[in-house]
């Protein structure tokens, strides 16, 4: 409790300013409540000069309604003794018995009483006889009745004295008996007295009792004035409940508060103290009235009080605590000379704050797990990067050790042998297993122990831990000589599956691993599981679509003469694409070109490209023009769309691209339409490099719009490239700046094979590029004039052998008089069908490419067909003839009619 030691040298405390509102909580109450309330609002001051006041009052009026009972009392006895004197005596009186055996009492009677009534000032004498038949009364007529009152007691010879509102007001009558000589009652005598007549001079003494009281009245109310206003200002107009809950909220500070409470005088003098300061500075029981230099406190604390100066937070050594310390002055507005001080023990707070500073650094390390690890889909970053955030927050060094069939994207399968996929540590040279190597943990260590029970272990002294230690003895010898003395594994888990472990090793720190970093340890790792095991199922599921993809793709090229070619595709990181390409080998020595793209990635991109590179075989063997084409692939894609709905789980194409060249060496030309793909770049001999004007046609599969074509005239030696997006365009880069920097890149490989070129191109792509990139090089050759022969045939029978015979000298010019007696047959029978069944200008064009091929061209659109002749037919076994004779033959039309040629392997 407080210890106040003298009253008359302390000052009690008094609030500054205006009257504040009592502490605690407003509520909200009934009437009854807000009149109570109403009460607490008044000052004490007033409450006492009301409380004075009403005392007075009530002295006053005690005292009035006592002398006025008293009087009343005086009253009553007075009437009780005259109006018994007056009964008896002339019940006694002498004559008054023997009138009453009279015949006419009354006539003696009435006269006496009546006299002595006026005589003795009493109200009436009624002389009775003892039936209670009046004999006297002050009214005549009333004589001869009935006595109004209780006779009983006065005929046994005793007396009635008794109390009754009579018509006169209320009176004091007695009846006492009228005895003869022997003792008989042979009558009553009653007499009554009102109180008014017997009270006249009491009435007459209350009002000076009243102005008396008025007066005392008057004279303590100014006096109780004067002690109210002397006490109104020193409570300051509080009231009793303020004042009690100032003096509850002030002990409690001063005791019930974890803060210590000084209050220091303008001379030094400790004035008072509390509990938690006398405990904190270890102060003596007597320390209040004493200055504080004579406490037994440190220098520096001791004059911090003696200066009264301000002071925030200092800390000072008290002790073994550090107390935090704040003072302020006393007389800030107008208070007494000296100080205030608070203390505060912060010795617990230090030590709370630094398990607070492990608790926040702990969220801190999970808040950045959670965004550090799983950045991407890589199963071997995604551990390397769990390695690299315990380092050196948690541990000294952390590994990674997964089983091979989680690097390959596969399910693990029970055992021992992992692989180390990451490895972290403040230094570089500690003899731990190197990554890449294979480890097979032997059954004693704690990562077997680990992978078989599927639970953390940990070894707080690696030293004494012959399991570990079992594993490999010289590698473990170095490890312990090389500082690491702890270690923490922990599985893999995501699910059922245990995916591998995690080790945190310890070499700094001497404190080895404890129970709450092993709770740590496995919230990081559990963390770092979910992602491992995301990037496993993103690396089957990516290397399923990959091997789709890339089965789908060319795996050679078909031998063909008239470009030398070189190609490029490379997955996006994110995940596999639509993008392909494809070289198709055409009638005279024609080669068609494509590269397309579908929209999307996964393993339907992947299979929907497949469907069109089919689609694009199947079309290409037509010989139909490539805006043609692209018309058959853009109902196709369309077909896809409307067969593939989310109904059936399958998510929609969206649409493709697709640009489709075709080159014929003999004309140098090259014919290209494209649907929504990016144009060709066309290299020409000298180095420049040119993009050219290909109509856009749109996108495969939205239907309604033709595609154009466009016709380039290549020299011999230019490269044509042709690409996809991927290529030229991602998120960081526009499709422009990507086309400048091909166009760069085009420029810096002039005149290399097309096999450089797309090692220059693929310079200018990042190591991992965002999206597919397919990439097509192709350099022209020229098929020459010493390599084509063409003559007209005149539309007659005739004509026929003239053409043979041409036709065998030109091969005999190329040296392959061996191909006469095959040419010879086929060359007959195409023109003879032409002659009979085409239109005229008619043509022949043999041509010495990889194979020697033979074309009859004619304006007609009819087209041969190949069918078993029948015994009686006189035709018809011609073109089978030829079909049997060629290796490949086929029509392929013009805008001028048709080309029936065929094809036969040089010798």
């Amino acid at each position: 409790m407080v210890r106040l030691p003298g009253r008359p040298e302390t000052r009690p405390l008094r609030p500054h300013g205006p009257p504040r509102a009592p502490l605690g909580p407003r509520q909200e109450g009934t009437g009854a409540d807000e009149g109570r309330r109403g009460v607490v609002r008044r000052s004490l001051a007033g409450q006492v000069f009301l409380l004075q006041v009403v005392i007075v009052l009530l002295l006053v009026v005690s005292a009035v309604v006592a002398q006025f009972l008293q009087v009343r009392h005086d009253i009553n006895r007075e009437a009780r003794n005259r109006s018994v004197a007056v009964a008896q005596s002339f019940a006694n009186a002498p004559g008054t018995a023997a009138a009453l055996r009279l015949p006419d009492p009354t006539a003696v009677l009435q006269p006496k009483a009546e006299a002595a009534r006026k005589a003795t000032g009493v109200d009436f004498i009624v002389v009775m006889n003892t039936d209670g038949i009046r004999y006297t009364h002050p009214k005549p007529d009333r004589i001869g009745k009935k006595f109004v009152g209780t006779i009983g007691p006065a005929l046994a010879g005793g007396t009635v004295v008794e109390e009754v509102n009579g018509t006169i007001g209320p009176l004091v009558q007695a009846v006492v008996p009228v005895k003869d000589a022997s003792g008989k009652v042979v009558g009553l005598v009653s007499t009554g007295i009102t109180l008014a007549h017997v009270g006249g001079a009491a009435d007459r003494q209350l009002p000076l009792l009243i102005a008396a009281a008025a007066a005392a009245l008057a004279l303590a109310t100014g006096g109780t004035a004067l002690v109210s206003r002397r006490l109104l200002r020193q409570t300051h107009g509080l009231g009793p409940s303020e004042m009690t809950r100032m003096y509850e909220h002030h002990d409690a500070v001063l005791h019930a508060v974890r803060e210590g409470v000084l209050i220091v005088g303008g001379d030094g003098r400790l004035l008072l103290a509390n509990d938690e300061a006398h405990r904190l500075l270890d102060l003596p029981e007597d320390a209040e009235q004493r200055h504080v230099r004579e406490l037994g406190l440190d220098e520096e604390t001791a004059t911090l009080l003696d200066s009264g100066r301000v002071a925030t937070d200092e800390v000072h050594l008290v002790k073994d605590r550090l107390l935090a310390v704040n003072q302020r002055p006393t007389d800030l507005r107008g208070g007494p000379a000296g100080s205030v001080t608070t203390l505060r023990d912060s010795t617990e707070l230090r030590a709370l704050s630094g398990r607070a500073e492990v608790a926040r650094e702990r969220l801190n390390m999970l808040y950045d797990a959670g965004v550090g690890i799983g950045t991407s889909l890589d199963v071997t970053r995604t551990a390397g990067e769990l390695a690299q955030l315990a380092v050196p927050r948690f541990a000294d060094f952390a590994t990674v050790d997964l089983f091979d069939a989680v690097l390959n994207g596969e399910e693990p399968k029970p055992g021992t042998a992992l692989r180390r996929a990451a490895c972290s540590g403040i230094e570089e040279d500690a003899p731990l297993y190197p990554v890449g190597e294979r480890i097979r943990f032997v059954a004693t260590s704690p990562q077997a122990r680990s992978l078989t029970t599927g639970q953390s272990v940990v070894e707080p002294v690696l030293g004494e831990a012959p399991g570990w230690r079992a594993q490999d003895l010289e590698r473990t010898g170095q490890v312990v000589a090389y500082g690491i003395h702890s270690l923490i594994t922990v599985p893999l888990r995501a699910g059922n599956l245990v995916l591998g472990l995690a080790n945190f090793w310890r070499s700094k720190k001497p404190q080895p691993f404890d129970a709450e970093e092993l709770e740590l340890a496995e919230e990081l790792v559990a963390r770092a599981a979910v992602s491992i095991d995301n990037a496993r199922r993103y690396t089957r599921e990516h290397s399923m679509a990959v091997t789709l993809q890339r089965s789908l793709l060319p795996r050679s090229l078909p031998e063909q003469g008239a470009l030398e070619i070189a190609y490029r595709y490379l997955p996006a990181q994110a995940g596999v694409g639509g993008d392909w390409f494809d070289v198709l080998p055409l009638s005279g020595a024609r080669v068609a070109l494509v590269v397309g793209d579908v929209v999307g990635h996964g393993l339907h991109a992947a299979a929907t490209m497949g469907r069109l590179r089919t689609a694009v075989h199947n079309f290409s063997s037509l010989d139909l023009p490539p805006d043609e084409l692209l018309g058959l692939l853009d109902e196709l894609v369309g077909r896809i769309d409307q067969d593939e709905t989310p109904s059936d789980g399958a998510a929609a194409v969206t649409g493709a691209t697709c640009l489709y060249a075709v080159y014929d060496p003999v004309s140098r030309r090259c014919t290209v339409a494209r649907a929504g793909h990016p144009p060709p770049v066309l290299v020409r001999p000298d180095g420049t490099v040119e993009f050219p004007e290909v109509p856009a046609g749109p996108p495969l599969g939205l239907g309604g719009l033709p595609f154009e074509t466009a016709d380039l005239e290549l020299a011999e030696g230019s490269r044509l490239v042709l690409y996809t997006d991927g290529l030229v365009e991602d998120r960081d880069r526009d499709i422009d700046d990507g086309l400048a920097l091909l166009s760069e890149a085009l420029g810096r490989a002039a005149g290399a094979s097309p096999e450089e070129t797309c090692r220059a191109v693929l310079d200018v792509l990042p190591d991992r590029p965002g999206d597919d990139v397919a990439l097509l090089v192709a350099r022209t050759h020229v098929l020459g004039p010493d390599r084509v022969a063409e003559w007209q045939v005149p539309p007659e029978p005739a004509a026929v052998s003239r053409i043979r015979a041409s036709v065998i000298r030109q091969l005999t010019d190329w040296g392959l008089e061996e191909q006469s007696f095959t040419t010879e047959l086929i060359l007959s029978e195409l023109v003879t069908n032409a002659i009979r069944y085409g239109r005229a200008p008619i043509g022949v064009r043999l041509l010495r490419d990889r194979t020697l091929i033979c074309e009859v061209s004619d304006r007609s659109t009819t087209s041969p067909h190949l069918r078993y002749a029948a015994s009686t037919d006189e035709g018809g076994r011609g073109l089978f003839l030829v079909a049997q004779l060629a290796d490949r033959w086929g029509t392929r039309y013009t805008p001028n009619g048709k080309i029936i040629w065929a094809e036969q392997p040089l010798p």
